[in-house]
This record gives C-alpha cells, sequence and structure tokens, in this order.
C-alpha cells in the first residue's frame, strides 16, 4: 500500500485530504508541525510527502530544503501545499526541490490527480499498487509479483525488498540503508542478513532471467538497473 504523510497544521484539510486518500486505497499518516513529521520520518519512510508552505514551528519550504541534504529522504518525493500563488513562490518551492505544487484551496480530484503524475514519475508505478520493470511487474495491493504473466514466488521479506528497489531504480543503497527502509530494524539485524535475502531474491528471479536486474555496487550496496 502507498503511504503518504501529510504535514499541514488545519485540521479542516487533513481530513479532506484524509478522507480523500483513503478512497483510493492510500495509507494515510498526519503530522500538524515539522516536529511531529521528524518523529514520523524516523521511524518510517512515506512513499510520498504532501507539504504545506505556512506551518507553526518551521516553513515548510526550509523543511523541504533540510531533507534536500538528507541522502536517507531526498528520493522521497514532495508536493507543496500553499496558499502562496504568485509565480515567483512557486519558482521557489520547485527549485528548492519540490516535485510538484498545489495552490490552496484546492479539490480533492486535483490532488489526486497530481499525486498520481508524481507517483508515476518518480517511482514509475502508480497509486494501485503498480510497479514495473521490464516484463516484472509488481503489485503492492495484491502482493504479486509477476514476469510475462507467470507468478515469481517470493517470500515476504524478498518481495519488500524487491518492492524498495523497483520504486526507486538505479539508485545505489547501503546495507545500512536497506535494513532500515526494509526491515525497520534499527541497528538490531545484521548487515549480512541483507545479502542473504538478495541472494535469495536473485535465485528467485534466475528462471525468469531477471536476476541480472539486482547488481552489486563494490564497496557501496545494492541497486536495481533496467537498462
Amino acid at each position: 500500500m502507498i503511504t503518504i504523510l501529510l504535514i499541514e497544521d488545519e485540521e479542516p484539510i487533513r481530513n479532506m485530504v484524509r478522507f480523500a486518500l483513503s478512497r483510493e486505497g492510500i495509507d494515510m499518516i498526519e503530522a500538524e508541525d515539522i516536529a511531529t513529521a521528524n518523529k514520523v520520518l524516523a521511524e518510517r519512510r512515506p512513499d510520498l510527502v504532501l507539504l504545506d508552505w505556512m506551518l507553526p514551528d518551521t516553513s515548510g519550504l526550509q523543511f523541504l530544503q533540510s531533507i534536500q541534504k538528507d541522502s536517507d529522504l531526498n528520493s522521497v518525493p514532495v508536493i507543496m501545499l500553499t496558499a502562496r500563488a504568485e509565480e515567483e513562490d512557486r519558482i521557489r518551492g520547485l527549485e528548492a526541490g519540490a516535485d510538484d505544487y498545489i495552490v490552496k484551496p484546492f479539490s480533492p480530484k486535483e490532488m489526486i490527480a497530481r499525486v498520481r503524475a508524481v507517483i508515476r514519475r518518480t517511482t514509475g508505478g502508480d497509486i494501485e499498487g503498480g510497479l514495473q520493470a521490464g516484463d516484472l511487474t509488481l503489485n503492492t495491493v495484491s502482493y504479486q509479483v509477476q514476469c510475462r504473466g507467470e507468478e515469481v514466488p517470493l517470500g515476504p521479506t524478498e518481495f519488500r525488498l524487491l518492492r524498495f528497489l523497483m520504486s526507486r531504480p538505479s539508485r545505489v543503497y547501503s546495507r545500512a540503508q536497506l535494513l532500515d527502509n526494509v526491515w525497520h530494524s534499527g541497528g538490531e539485524v545484521e548487515e549480512r542478513t541483507v545479502d542473504v535475502h538478495i541472494r535469495r531474491l536473485r535465485k528467485a528471479l534466475e528462471p525468469f532471467e531477471y536476476d541480472g536486474i539486482i547488481q552489486t555496487v563494490r564497496g557501496v550496496g545494492y541497486r536495481l538497473h533496467t537498462d
């Protein structure tokens, strides 16, 4: 399931966004300020952030600039929500790293359309849970992986690992980063555990000639590569 973090201090907007996302089968985590958002992000990595510009503790723009400097978070797409409609403000938001910009007041349909577009553009998937790499497809709703119409049998950990890598193609992740994002281990699981499950994932993909899609980057970690 797609998870979206909404950082917004106005309760009516949070309620409206929650209702609209729930109708699309999207899980939403909410934070009314940056301090709460940071606590959420320390425990869970969302698939997308909806970020209000004007917040009570820190501006959304400053927060956006800070996560762009964080190697663990800078690949998370961000859509800014704001009443600031001037062209200069839009440019500032986009130049700071926002993937899109929604001006208040906005309709739920517009928001969902923009969320769909950003997720397709940044992950190669959609909010229905579909991810694709060549002939390999992964559905996060049905928890199925198929290759050319044939099911690829994966254990739950291998599924989560493949989902994470497929949603962020070509980016290299260290073993520690994979433990944090796939296992949510907090340092309780040894890094060599990643290697074991990478081998299992490759073995499951081998009959379909897709084991080579998971590449080892010597001295760094792993990535999913489709070229």
